[in-house]
């Protein structure tokens, strides 16, 4: 080698995150193929990137909504709104095809008895009373237990107090939030070594032999997901925008939901989707509240979760569903995937909520989300993609949309 020839790590550092990642992920799985028992030992690595994400999500996301509120211009345009429609109409359209896919491949279960360690809400009452109280929390706590809803709510009040605070004050919370940001990216630039740690560990301990049994369950739940990312996501961003939407559906699947799917957890992926926003030139006030809220309210994959495995369990049972039955089943999964929690498999425990509708027993409905537990390896992590990429997705369409929309009335 030349003097002036670069070294491998300088070459790999030149790569973009994402060829970094793919590299990280054929490396995993290479490693999980040849050498499982050595792939196991990279759980750890897996652990520390997961764990680094999910420790600066909750701060960043209360200083840089605090920051972005504070320091907010008069007659500054947000578009919080369309975004927050984007996010109820994606995740609605997600329960319905979820329904129409469940009744023309309907799926059966072998339904048993498993003893899953785990509580799910009583209602739709009950999870609308949890997110009430959840607003509430105290801004320790909420920090401290990544609830993002408290953090939003204690943000956004502190941000709107300290507008009326001097300048001094409100350019030292600007300098926090550039602080904090810096972190955040340090954290990201190791992602391909994290996801490298998590592919070859889950694929050596846990392999794809336990899905065998849940083929024709997984191949509706991912082919609904990928309907909703590559046929109904385009169309309505189509519609917000009127112009081929695929460019910025494919920038957002391919830099936002491959480390998603890896990190299974929509709130540690906060970091990076607020990271891709910027580098789309969205406008910082909105994405900055808009991408955390997402990770709370905006849950197609949670939806299409809920409404495909409830199906199953009806179908199972020999439970007739009619027309109105199946709307209300989406709407009622829509509402309980917005209160789906940002960690992994939350969706799951929101399915009693759903069979609840046809009568089914807490003892049969628990055992329905024992059969996502066992399918989780993929209809989690696939989920999560959705999930989290259409957050930024909503977001561009609608910033986007809402500037040409300015500019022709200009």
């Amino acid at each position: 080698m030349t003097a002036s020839s670069p070294s491998l790590w300088l070459r790999l550092q030149r790569l973009s995150l994402v060829t970094q990642i793919i590299i990280g992920l054929i490396a995993g799985i290479a490693l999980a193929l040849f050498a499982p028992e050595v792939a196991k030992s990279t759980a750890f690595i897996g652990k520390v990137f997961v764990s680094a994400l999910k420790a600066v999500a909750p701060i960043l996301v209360f200083v840089l909504v605090m920051a972005s509120i504070a320091n907010h211009k008069h007659g500054q345009e947000t578009h919080i709104r369309p975004i927050l429609f984007l996010y109820l109409l994606g995740t609605f359209a997600a329960a319905v095809v979820a329904v129409v896919a469940s009744t023309l491949f309907p799926s059966s279960l072998v339904l048993a008895t498993h003893d899953v360690a785990v509580t799910a809400p009583g209602g739709i009452s009950e999870v609308l009373q949890s997110l009430l109280l959840s607003v509430v929390d105290n801004p320790v706590s909420a920090l401290m237990n990544a609830n993002f809803i408290g953090i939003l709510a204690w943000a956004i009040g502190m941000g709107v107090a300290i507008r009326h605070a001097g300048d001094t004050t409100r350019e030292v919370l600007g300098d926090l939030s550039n602080g904090v940001t810096l972190i955040v990216r340090l954290v990201i630039r190791f992602a391909p070594l994290g996801i490298f740690g998590l592919v070859a560990s889950t694929l050596a301990t846990s392999g794809f032999g336990a899905l065998i049994g849940y083929v024709h369950l997984l191949a509706v739940l991912l082919g609904c997901m990928l309907f909703v990312a590559l046929v109904m996501n385009p169309v309505i961003v189509f519609w917000k925008l009127r112009r081929n939407p695929y460019p910025l559906v494919i920038t957002c699947l391919r830099e936002s939901g491959i480390t998603a799917f890896f990190t299974r957890s929509s709130a540690a992926n906060i970091p990076v989707n607020l990271e891709l926003s910027k580098r789309l030139g969205l406008h910082e006030d909105t994405y900055s509240v808009s991408i955390p809220l997402g990770a709370t309210i905006n849950m197609a994959g949670a939806a299409i979760t809920i409404t495909v495995l409830t199906l199953a369990a009806v179908h199972t049972l020999g439970i007739t569903v009619d027309i109105p039955t199946a709307i209300l089943l989406s709407v009622v999964a829509a509402i309980c995937a917005c209160g789906a929690s940002g960690v992994a498999g939350g969706s799951l425990l929101l399915i009693p909520l759903a069979c609840s509708l046809f009568g089914i027993p807490s003892e049969i409905a628990m055992q329905v989300v024992a059969v996502g537990f066992i399918i989780g390896v993929l209809q989690d992590s696939a989920e999560t993609a959705l999930n989290s990429s259409t957050d930024v997705l909503f977001t561009a369409a609608a910033c986007l949309g809402e500037d040409e929309k300015a500019q022709r009335l200009a």
